[in-house]
């Protein structure tokens, strides 16, 4: 028979299971009924590729109505002539995964070899910003238009920077996405960044006093000693943070940072300075068999600084200065006191002199001093001692 919504409507429900009635005007067309009394189109179909029988429901009735759905069923038999599969089709949409599944194995096979402080914000990144914007949508359904507005809607409120890192981070998991051949493109690439301005906040000569006597009269002496570390030896708080006694060669007086530690991923030798490997001593003299520098709760370093680095600049009465500004202002002073920026790039774990090119600035300042010199003398405001050859010494 030739199905119409008035047969339809007009067939019984069977006393249990379902029954189908098929279509005598359209092949495998037909309506499924169940002893519940619920009508739904089916078509049935053999798969081109290897003969399978399938059965795909295209709707129910009366939300479809019969030529609607009788439509619907023949341009599904002409994808079907052209090798197409409904059924498969929804089953791998049903089953792809989503973003929640992509960031978990992102985590697994990718985060989790990066440094703990790089792994700590991509995990921010991921629990804070991106999974609730997409953690529901299927990774092939993300869109550039989807990155667009959370890296907008991160900007907006306020955290320019944040949405750039939220953008680096969601452009290598949707790289990683596209090796795994679970979609074609990368849809974080092209989005606009936000203009990002390098701070150069460096300390005074006045605020070192103020946060050098900040430090000797705070109550947590061991956070203390690792602002004081940062600041003697112009490493990542990460780095200080991490180090076991192991990493410390008192007798050449070297600090060996492990490859696993460096943001360069490669070891890095520094020496220490006298009052840097005083500082080691004491803190190894009191150490109670810790493998840590600085030892926290559980077996573990030591955590965040946070309410230590703010305790302790209001005690200085120093503003807008972070904990990473020490290592700033570690590179400062080796400017002023006349060193090249490869010897800079070297001490600080650069790879390239260009990164420590942020500093060539503060060259301005011996310089300014050696003009000012040269003109008191031109001038004759100031005498200039004259050297004999002799005491120079002849080389």
């Amino acid at each position: 028979m030739r199905l119409t919504d008035r047969v339809v409507r007009g067939l019984p429900a069977p006393p249990q299971g379902n029954r189908v009635s098929y279509d005598g005007a359209l092949g495998g067309f037909g309506i499924r009924t169940t002893a519940a009394g619920s009508k739904s189109f089916v078509l049935n179909y053999r798969r081109r590729s290897d003969g399978v029988e399938r059965r795909y429901t295209i709707g129910s009735w009366p939300a479809w109505s019969v030529a609607s759905a009788r439509e619907e069923a023949a341009r599904l038999k002409r994808l079907i002539d052209s090798g197409g599969d409904p059924v498969g089709e929804h089953q791998a949409e049903r089953t792809a995964p989503t973003v929640a599944d992509l960031s978990a194995r992102f985590l697994e096979e990718h985060v989790s070899k990066l440094r703990p402080h790089t792994r700590r914000d991509y995990e921010s990144m991921l629990r804070n910003d991106i999974l609730p914007a997409l953690a529901r949508m299927k990774v092939s359904a993300v869109e550039f238009e989807h990155i667009e507005r959370l890296h907008a809607k991160i900007t907006k409120r306020g955290a320019a920077v944040r949405a750039n890192r939220m953008l680096q981070v969601a452009s290598r998991m949707f790289t990683l996405a596209v090796k795994w051949k679970l979609r074609p493109d990368n849809p974080a690439k092209g989005i606009e960044r936000n203009r990002e301005h390098l701070r150069k906040r460096y300390l005074k000569p006045d605020e070192l006093t103020q946060l050098t006597k900040a430090l000797a009269e705070d109550s947590n002496q061991q956070a203390a000693d690792v602002f004081r570390l940062l600041l003697l030896t112009g490493a990542r708080k990460n780095e200080v943070l991490s180090a076991t006694w192991e990493q410390f060669d008192f007798a050449a007086g070297v600090w060996v940072k492990p490859h696993t530690m460096t943001k360069q991923k490669a070891e890095h030798h520094i020496p220490l300075s006298a009052p840097a490997r005083q500082l080691l001593s004491r803190l190894r003299e009191h150490s109670d068999g810790s493998p840590w520098v600085f030892p926290g709760r559980q077996g573990r370093p030591r955590g965040d600084l946070k309410y230590s680095w703010e305790r302790i600049c209001k005690a200085a009465r120093i503003a807008g200065l972070r904990v990473h500004d020490l290592r700033h202002s570690h590179a400062s002073y080796l400017v002023s006191a006349g060193f090249s920026l490869p010897v800079i790039a070297r001490l600080l774990g650069h790879r390239h002199v260009e990164t420590s090119a942020r500093y060539a600035h503060l060259l301005d300042d011996p310089l300014r001093e050696a003009t000012e010199r040269v003109g008191a003398i031109i001038s004759g405001t100031q005498s200039a001692e004259i050297v004999p050859l002799e005491r120079r010494g002849r080389r």
